[in-house]
C-alpha cells in the first residue's frame, strides 16, 4: 500500500467518534515497531519527525523508510510533519513527499500565526496535502525549542473559528492543558475546553503532549471531538529501557540489532495499547 494523506483517516475518525495514533519516529526501529503494532491492531497510523528528528538524518531518509514501510502495511501510513518551523520547512516536506505537515505558528501573534499557517494551507491544498496548524500553547517544550510556560495552556474557542475560517487548515491542535516532554505534575485535559471548541469549529481536533496523560482522560478527550492523538516521548523512553535492560544483561554485546530488538518490542507493545485505547472509544458509544 502506498502512503496515504491524513484527510481521510481524521475525517473518518471524526464521524466514528474515535481518534487516530500518531507516533514520533526516531530510527528504522521505531518505524518498524510501529508498523507492526499497527498491523497486529489493524489501525491506520501516522508516523511523524519533528524538525529536531530530521536533523540527524534528513527528509529524504524518514520519508525513504517510511514509505517502504508503507508499501509493505495491509493498513493505512501516513507521514506527517510535526511542529514544522516554518514556511520553508513545510515546503521541504510537500517536495520530498510527506503526505501531511504541521506549521506551528503557536508561538507567533495571532495575526502573524494566522498568516504563516495560511500561506502553507494554501500550498498544500494546491498539492492536495492537509496541514494541521496549533492556536494555544502546549506546555513544555518539542523538540529543541524553548519551553512554553506561564501563559494560558488553553485555546479560545471563538479565537479557534476565526483562526479555522481564515487560514484553511485541515486540522487543528489546541491547548487544553497538556505538555510536551515529561510530566513533572499530575497531567489535567480540561474537557470542557476540548467540547466549546469542537462546537467552534469542523476541522478535526489534535491532541499533543499526551505521553504521561492517562488512558481515561485521553478517551474522555476523544469521546469531546479529538481525532489525533499524537506521542513522542514515551516511545523514547520505551526503547531507551528494552536497549538499557538487554545491555545491562550482556555487557560484552557488541551487535546492536540485538538491543535494539528489545527496544522495538517496548515499543510495539506500548503502542498497541494505545491504539487499542484509541479505537475502541467510538465502538463503545
Amino acid at each position: 500500500m502506498a502512503l496515504v494523506t491524513t484527510e481521510k483517516m481524521l475525517k473518518d475518525a471524526q464521524a466514528g467518534h474515535y481518534a487516530v495514533g500518531a507516533f514520533n519516529v526516531e530510527n528504522l526501529e521505531f518505524v518498524m515497531a510501529v508498523l507492526a503494532a499497527a498491523e497486529e491492531t489493524k489501525s491506520p497510523v501516522i508516523m511523524q519527525t519533528t524538525p529536531g528528528t530530521i536533523k540527524t538524518a534528513g527528509l529524504d531518509y524518514f520519508y525513504g523508510m517510511v514509505k517502504a514501510a508503507a508499501e509493505r502495511a495491509s493498513v493505512p501510513v501516513a507521514l506527517h510533519l510535526d511542529h514544522g518551523d516554518g514556511y520553508d520547512r513545510c515546503m521541504q516536506a510537500f517536495r520530498t513527499g510527506y503526505t501531511s505537515v504541521m506549521i506551528d505558528g503557536s508561538h507567533e501573534s495571532f495575526e502573524d500565526n494566522i498568516a504563516l499557517t495560511k500561506s502553507v494551507a494554501d500550498a498544500g491544498r494546491a498539492m492536495d496535502v492537509p496541514v494541521e496548524a496549533e492556536l494555544g500553547k502546549v506546555g513544555g517544550k518539542e523538540d529543541d525549542g524553548p519551553a512554553v510556560e506561564g501563559e494560558s495552556p488553553y485555546t479560545d474557542p471563538a479565537e479557534a473559528k476565526e483562526f479555522v475560517e481564515r487560514t484553511g487548515c485541515t486540522s487543528l491542535a489546541i491547548g487544553v492543558g497538556t505538555s510536551h516532554g515529561v510530566y513533572t505534575s499530575d497531567p489535567h485535559i480540561e474537557q470542557s475546553v476540548v467540547k466549546a471548541i469542537r462546537d467552534a469549529v469542523d476541522v478535526p481536533l489534535v491532541l499533543h503532549g499526551t505521553s504521561g496523560v492517562p488512558d481515561e482522560q485521553v478517551a474522555e478527550a476523544v469521546k469531546n471531538g479529538i481525532c489525533k492523538v499524537n506521542y513522542a516521548t514515551e516511545l523514547r523512553q520505551a526503547y531507551t529501557k528494552g536497549f538499557m535492560a538487554y545491555m545491562a544483561e550482556n555487557p560484552a554485546c557488541f551487535d546492536p540489532k540485538k538491543p535494539a530488538k528489545e527496544g522495538m518490542r517496548e515499543i510495539t507493545e506500548l503502542v498497541k495499547i494505545r491504539m487499542t485505547n484509541l479505537n475502541s472509544v467510538g465502538k463503545a458509544e
